[in-house]
């Protein structure tokens, strides 16, 4: 890949590493992963926060494609999209491979 594309890939991918960097929308993104497609009432029981912000937390995951709003009749269910989230870790593959290079470059120069 090139450094060009490599940066926009990592910038395309920054609304993701952002959203998941909220303690919250990272429960929820646990919940949906382990629970399968679950509402609101659901993804709020058993908790102390509001419908509204697990709402907006929800939509922010949505505009970083982790979630999807499924509608069921009159009920909203929140799944989890696994596909933007295995872009991100095949972006961190890669980020751990240059840096891994990068230390091997150092090491050869320091013991020569």
């Amino acid at each position: 890949m090139s450094p060009r594309t490599e940066a926009a890939s990592l910038h395309r991918l920054a609304p993701l590493f952002a959203a998941l960097g909220d303690p919250t929308r990272l429960r929820l993104v646990a919940a949906l992963c382990v629970g399968g497609a679950m509402s609101i009432a659901q993804l709020t029981a058993g908790t102390d926060i509001t419908r509204q912000a697990v709402t907006k937390h929800l939509h922010v995951l949505a505009d970083a494609g982790l979630v999807r709003d499924l509608k069921l009749g009159r009920e909203h269910r929140w799944e989890f999209e696994p596909a933007q989230l295995e872009q991100a870790r095949q972006s961190l593959d890669l980020i751990a491979q240059q840096w891994d290079r990068a230390l091997m470059k150092l090491k050869a120069m320091v013991e020569s």
